[in-house]
């Protein structure tokens, strides 16, 4: 895959079959749009192409919004890589690019910049100055330009249908269960490993600190069962996102105990799949307390279905 950074290089062999939006989290309905595309692509000698945008546009609209994404920019190419995109496009969503609208994207972007000959957009898509773009001006400016167009309806799992803000409610909730369901993969945190205070090998459950993106969304503060991936090496483990109350007032961690692990990795990048909650963050009367929960979610851990 080929990533572009704000079209300054364009060229492509072949013009384009592409989708545009913010595909956070690469979730079962993007999947479901970028499955389509290629075939498309394929069948028509076209590449397949996403375009989207970075930063997400609600942080430059509402700066002080307190947003959190489901996918790093690293974490989506990979996602969008995996699933077989020829070329992404990363737009800076800067105060002229903004300013263009439904009309004036669409010409200026879409055919004279990117040669795009087939669009697929989903069903609620808008974009444009003040949200003037739409299906229903792609499907009015689609002949005059000499592009197709189409739009894809929502995934539905349960009669609900899914979207990134679904998801990341779920998380928010602590239900990792309906999050992966939706996303069709097993949420991702990745971080380098970094010092902590260490108290966790004094009581027999030494933990790795991982320090992540700042823009990465967290599930809520608990404890997880997670699978650690270390040096391309896959482990089960446990997680918790906290402030460790029963040891004083800390700021908030997040720590994974790695099950049948004793290597030295600090300062190294390493990635947890959350597989699902143990329970809500627990200030515990002792230390004796706590790791007696210690031991039951070491239990519980072990005996999952990974």
């Amino acid at each position: 895959m080929i990533i572009h950074t704000n079209f300054s290089k364009t060229d492509t062999e072949k013009a384009l079959a592409l989708s545009l939006g913010m595909f956070d989290g690469v979730h079962l309905g993007h999947q479901s749009i970028i499955s389509e595309l290629n075939l498309i692509a394929e069948k028509k000698s076209l590449q397949s192409a996403v375009l989207t945008f970075w930063p997400h546009p609600r942080l430059v609209f509402n700066p002080d919004e307190d947003l959190r994404l489901l996918n790093t920019l690293e974490e989506k190419s990979a996602l969008l890589e995996q699933l077989g995109i020829q070329h992404l496009f990363l737009k800076e969503f800067d105060e002229a690019f903004r300013n263009l609208t439904g009309e004036e994207f669409v010409e200026k972007i879409l055919v004279e910049k990117l040669n795009v000959k087939y669009l697929m957009v989903g069903y609620d898509h808008v974009f444009g100055k003040n949200r003037s773009g739409n299906f229903e001006l792609l499907e009015k400016m689609a002949p005059a330009f000499g592009f197709e167009v189409k739009k894809m309806e929502a995934v539905n799992i349960h009669n609900k249908n899914i979207s990134s803000t679904k998801i990341r409610a779920a998380l928010e909730k602590g239900n990792i269960l309906a999050a992966n369901e939706m996303l069709g993969y097993h949420y991702p945190v990745s971080g380098t490993v970094i010092d902590g205070k260490k108290i966790g090998r004094t009581i027999g459950y030494p933990t790795a600190n991982i320090q992540v993106n700042e823009l990465k969304l967290l599930p809520k503060k608990g404890a997880y069962i997670v699978e650690a991936l270390v040096n391309n090496e896959q482990y089960e483990g446990m997680l918790s996102i906290g402030t460790n109350p029963t040891v004083g007032e800390n700021p908030l961690s997040i720590e994974v105990y790695i099950l049948d692990f004793d290597q030295d990795i600090y300062g190294q990048q390493i990635t947890v799949h959350f597989r699902d909650f143990l329970h809500e963050e627990i200030k515990f009367e002792s230390m004796e307390k706590l790791i007696e929960r210690l031991d039951e979610d070491k239990i519980r851990t072990r005996n999952f279905q990974f």
